[in-house]
């Protein structure tokens, strides 16, 4: 079976492009999926990539959310569907209730740029079960609002549950428990911050560590 990834382009998305080369070297197929048409292709996953989705207005992801692709993107995550943000992305399914919490201005109030270690704090989602439980993966972080927040019963919530995926070595946005990564309450939908799809092959990235997501989820798809 041909496993086909829906990758959005939205208006200020940065990263799509290396979102669907990071699925084509898994050997799954980037399928295109345009912010305006409410058409997912019959893709069997999706991508919100990284960038700044119509300009980061309001606040990030506050526009994305209403795109007529991401009603559909709801619609077939509440199906089971693995769907994977990645840090606009993450804002974005934020924004639209698929995840809890929110992402604001980095602590510093600074863009932070540089490589970062993660740890897997669960690898039973639909994008960690290539991953050892506890691995240090170094993925790069590009963001200026990826300080994680929730309430306390929120966090508490989501630790009980296993639903960090991902938490920061060094913590460097001042993400509340340093949750870089969570997931909804069935694991099939997955945000995080830092940007696995530039951590594909040593010779362009600081390694190969984000490979195993993408791995993951041609799992997930094949054996459902």
């Amino acid at each position: 079976m041909n496993v086909r990834v829906g990758v959005i382009t939205f208006p200020g998305s940065l990263d799509d492009i290396d979102a669907a080369r990071a699925v084509r070297r898994v050997g799954g197929e980037p399928v295109s999926l345009w912010h305006a048409d409410a058409d997912l292709k019959g893709v069997d996953a999706v991508i919100v990539p990284g960038g700044f989705s119509y300009g980061d207005y309001l606040r990030a992801g506050a526009i994305a959310k209403f795109a007529p692709v991401m009603g559909e993107v709801v619609r077939a995550a509440q199906g089971g569907m693995p769907v994977l943000g990645i840090c606009n992305g993450f804002q974005v399914l934020c924004e639209a209730g698929l995840l809890p919490g929110a992402l604001t201005r980095n602590i510093g109030l600074h863009f932070i740029c540089r490589d970062t270690w993660l740890q897997v704090a669960s690898n039973t989602s639909a994008w960690t079960t290539r991953y050892e439980d506890g691995a240090d993966l170094l993925i790069p972080l590009k963001s200026g609002e990826g300080r994680y927040v929730a309430s306390e019963n929120v966090l508490d919530e989501l630790e009980g549950d296993g639903r960090v995926v991902f938490r920061y070595r060094e913590n460097l946005n001042g993400s509340m428990r340093d949750i870089a990564g969570v997931s909804s309450a069935n694991g099939r939908v997955v945000g995080l911050m830092p940007h696995p799809e530039h951590a594909t092959e040593a010779l362009t990235g600081p390694s190969d560590d984000g490979l195993g997501l993408f791995y993951s989820a041609l799992d997930a798809v094949l054996t459902v």
